[in-house]
């Protein structure tokens, strides 16, 4: 049979009440007393009931984590910064899977705060009105986590995407390059997708470089897409020098497509992205890529909703994280 609170007074000789003071670290307890309690905790096996706990405090010490694809390195490097965070103070996790599908992550948002969450961190695509009726129906603080709302309402941590697109595609300009592609992301996705396209946009005409609607080619952040739109490139009658990558998971396909189409990188096609996961390093050759401080963004996104949990002084609800370029060999000069 299930153990009680109430087993465990009897046991200890001492009040309900005492043992929901030791249960909670209330300092109010005599040191001999907490340890009869701790005592007689031990010999039953008791395990207090977090439900009801929440129910009397009002707090559950959970947080709801909203993910895109928990199977993407750069998701999960994400959580992890959120859950080491967590840990430290106190908080669990619950992890939902949405799969960056709308209808998925309002119902995974709803269901999230039907379990009585203290706050809710959301990472996905665009933040369309359906999501902010559901963040407006919660009494929850609710913090963006690698994406942003158009208005800059709800608290988010992030880099500038369209600042690294641009800074991407500088790059390859600065070794020569004048053709340069683009693999990118939905454009209704206003991170990775529209930011990203922006930025590499505003790096052409920033060098007064033509834009050609045939070198932008819309992929699904995944491998396969990558490989298909460099087959596209490879195929124009005028190929580009240079491929500016979304994501490095759709470098990596243009980078194999390049290959078995018998070119080499960077010697023929140069290759750039952003994320710089863990695969960047792994790909031959080795893929220079724009590197988001993902771990940082998820940290840092715990950190912010612990303050607004705890109604702690907040300077700045938008917080922007800087990025860096990690030069590898996967960019030539011409």
């Amino acid at each position: 049979m299930t153990v009680t609170i109430y087993d465990v007074a009897r046991e200890a000789g001492v009040s309900m009440a005492t043992v929901s003071r030791v249960v909670n670290n209330n300092p109010n307890v005599k040191p001999q007393t907490r340890k009869k309690v701790f005592e007689a905790i031990e010999r039953l096996g008791y395990r207090p009931n977090a439900v009801a706990r929440g129910l009397a405090s009002k707090k559950t010490t959970t947080v709801g984590v909203v993910i895109p694809d928990i199977s993407n390195a750069i998701f999960a490097e994400v959580a992890r910064g959120i859950e080491d965070i967590a840990n430290m103070y106190h908080y669990n996790i619950i992890l939902c899977n949405a799969d960056k599908k709308k209808e998925k992550e309002i119902r995974v948002i709803n269901t999230l705060l039907e379990k009585q969450v203290d706050g809710l961190l959301f990472m996905g695509g665009a933040v369309t009105d359906e999501h902010l009726q559901a963040f407006k129906s919660a009494n929850v603080p609710i913090v963006l986590c690698a994406t942003t709302d158009e208005n800059g309402a709800i608290p988010s941590v992030d880099i500038d995407h369209e600042a690294a697109a641009f800074d991407a595609v500088q790059t390859l300009i600065k070794n020569g390059h004048r053709s340069i592609a683009m693999i990118g992301g939905t454009l209704q996705d206003p991170a990775n997708g529209y930011a990203r396209f922006q930025g590499y946009k505003r790096a052409l005409e920033a060098n007064g470089l033509p834009y050609d609607e045939n070198m932008v080619r819309i992929g699904n952040y995944r491998y396969e897409s990558g490989v298909d739109a460099m087959k596209y490139f490879l195929e124009l009658p005028s190929r580009p020098t240079a491929v500016f990558s979304a994501t490095d998971e759709m470098a990596i396909g243009a980078i194999h497509s390049i290959q078995d189409a018998g070119l080499k990188v960077p010697n023929d096609i140069s290759v750039i992205s952003v994320d710089n996961s863990r695969m960047a390093s792994m790909v031959r050759p080795q893929l220079t890529a724009v590197a988001q401080p993902m771990y940082d963004i998820g940290a840092v996104s715990m950190r912010l909703l612990t303050k607004l949990m705890k109604k702690e002084t907040v300077d700045n609800p938008k917080v922007v994280l800087p990025y860096e370029i990690v030069t590898r060999q996967s960019v030539g000069s011409i």
